[in-house]
């Protein structure tokens, strides 16, 4: 009897072993099955493309949009018709105050794509940052240096102190300056603009970098207008479109793809110049005349690299490197991704 009972047990739980070995089988295929069904329908289509581009700009405005011909095409949506050709169904946008703060989004993979100044982009590639240089989209950047409304000469900043945003092409702008003039004995502090503009006005520092519209409504207001990189044009900035090497992995066609779109944005943008000064407007909260000014259409390049854009990136590059502000030298043509 205690045999017979003995052998009811051994075959009961025989059976509940192979019902969990068929359960567990079960819900293998149907894990199988739907991760299968994600891939096909969710976040990535058209071969692993994922459906979603995250691309960061520098900038931040009431309207999340860059400037140039990629902002212009996203307004319009013409860049947004091109990627979804190529099964990209959503541009997901991110402005930065800086250059450094958008590398560091791309370097985490927070970001795909972005557009920002060579120097930041440089600055992140020279400390290992995995990325891609895909398009140059200007080369006219051009840096101010403003300075107390009691200043008169730029030889008057031996000893003082200069806001800067750290890591951005204005800062290799006035390092460069400085050099140029013999100033050795100053003080750089790291500031984003709105807070430089505010300590300039309260004297709590004797000049700072500034740019576009922002310079010049300081210079209106009586500040010191001591240099700008119009007088040393090696010292210009360029915009560079940077890609994740993890991204082109998933898409590898992109650069092509990103720099057709651009090219649609840019064919229409001449079309209608009136409107996209009011676009800029908007976007700086100024005048399209100031916008005329600053961020004139003839300075966006119809192309994604130029021989005196790689030769500026060059002197860049290698300006950053012999001041050690770059943690490494490396190879701009093999950066670039044509």
């Amino acid at each position: 009897m205690v045999q017979q009972q003995r052998a009811r047990v051994r075959g009961n739980k025989f059976s509940i072993s192979i019902a969990v070995l068929l359960l567990g089988a079960m819900l293998l295929l149907q894990a199988c099955g739907n991760q299968a069904g994600n891939t096909a329908s969710g976040e990535e289509q058209a071969g692993g493309v994922p459906s979603v581009l995250n691309y960061g700009y520098i900038g931040v405005n009431e309207l999340n949009l860059p400037r140039a011909a990629e902002g212009w095409g996203l307004h319009k949506g013409i860049i947004q018709a091109e990627l979804k050709k190529h099964g990209i169904t959503e541009v997901k946008l991110s402005g930065f105050p800086n250059g450094p703060d958008l590398s560091e989004s791309l370097i985490s993979g927070r970001l795909d794509i972005g557009s920002l100044g060579d120097t930041p982009a440089i600055l992140a590639r020279s400390s290992g940052a995995k990325t891609r240089l895909i398009t140059q989209a200007s080369t006219d950047n051009i840096g101010y240096l403003i300075g107390r409304k009691d200043l008169k000469d730029k030889k008057e900043l031996q000893g003082k102190t200069i806001a800067i945003q750290k890591g951005s092409f204005m800062h290799r702008y006035v390092v460069g300056l400085l050099k140029k003039e013999g100033i050795t004995d100053y003080k750089l502090i790291h500031m984003l603009r709105p807070d430089g503009e505010a300590a300039l006005a309260r004297g709590e520092v004797d000049a700072m970098t500034n740019n576009g519209v922002y310079a010049l409504k300081l210079i209106e207001e009586g500040f010191s207008h001591l240099d700008d990189a119009t007088k040393h044009p090696e010292l210009y900035g360029s915009n560079a479109t940077v890609v994740s090497e993890e991204y082109l992995k998933k898409f590898p066609d992109f650069p092509k793809v990103w720099n057709e779109a651009r090219e649609k944005a840019l064919e229409d943008l001449k079309k209608h110049p009136e409107e996209y000064y009011q676009f800029i407007a908007d976007i700086q909260k100024t005048t399209p005349e100031l916008a005329k000014k600053t961020a004139p259409i003839e300075w966006i390049k119809d192309e994604p690299f130029t021989d005196p854009g790689i030769e500026l990136l060059e002197g860049t590059k290698n300006f950053l490197v012999e001041e050690k502000l770059a943690e490494n030298d490396f190879d701009i043509k093999e950066w670039i991704l044509k």
